[in-house]
């Protein structure tokens, strides 16, 4: 088998082969090992700029984090607040026995308390009390009064008042009333479509 020797090979054409072989080996080190370092490190690079970026939005909303929790006290006392005035339950008993003591300090007596039906809206429920009273008129006057200072929404309707044929002291009229209370839903109530008219028959 012939060896061929560079020795004998021109000049130039050895320059030539070392030229080739050292372009092969930059080719082979580029494709195997610096490209896929390369895109190793891009790839590192892009989760390192993502997780900073989750770090930086942490961070913020660790800022903001007092700022939120104020925010959820501050609505906290509202809806309570407005549960005193809204509750989402209807106690009879309480409420009863509220106008029970506001009487008696007013020098008046509930002679009757008749709960009606209740009325549903879209967000509460109207839940009427029929009430028949005795006392006097300035009397009458404070008892109303203190009831609209009630923290729970009292509506006073329906007023009948008519003079007693044998007066008494403190115990002149008697009058009739529809104290209307509301009720928060839990769930809005969902609102009726509108009946579609029946088609008329040719």
């Amino acid at each position: 088998m012939a060896q061929i020797s560079l020795a004998k090979v021109p000049w130039y054409a050895q320059i030539g082969a070392f030229v080739v072989l050292a372009l092969a080996g930059v080719g082979a080190f580029y494709f195997y090992y610096a490209q896929p370092t390369r895109e190793e490190i891009d790839g590192r690079r892009a989760k390192l700029t993502a997780l900073r970026a989750e770090i930086n939005k942490g961070l913020l909303t660790a800022k903001k984090l007092p700022e939120f929790r104020a925010k959820v006290s501050e609505l906290e006392l509202r809806l309570g607040a407005l549960r005193a005035v809204l509750p989402e339950e209807k106690d009879a008993a309480d409420l009863v026995r509220r106008l029970q003591g506001v009487a008696a300090v007013s020098n008046v007596v509930i002679r009757t308390v008749k709960p009606q039906a209740t009325v549903t809206k879209q967000l509460h429920a109207e839940w009427p009390i029929q009430l028949e009273l005795d006392g006097s008129y300035h009397n009458l006057a404070l008892f109303f009064d203190r009831v609209g200072k009630f923290t729970r929404i009292v509506n006073i309707s329906a007023l009948d008042v008519k003079a007693k044929e044998r007066p008494q002291v403190n115990s002149t009229i008697t009058a009739s009333c529809t104290a209307t209370t509301f009720v928060l839903l839990e769930k809005p109530a969902a609102t009726k479509a509108p009946a579609k008219p029946a088609a008329k028959g040719n």
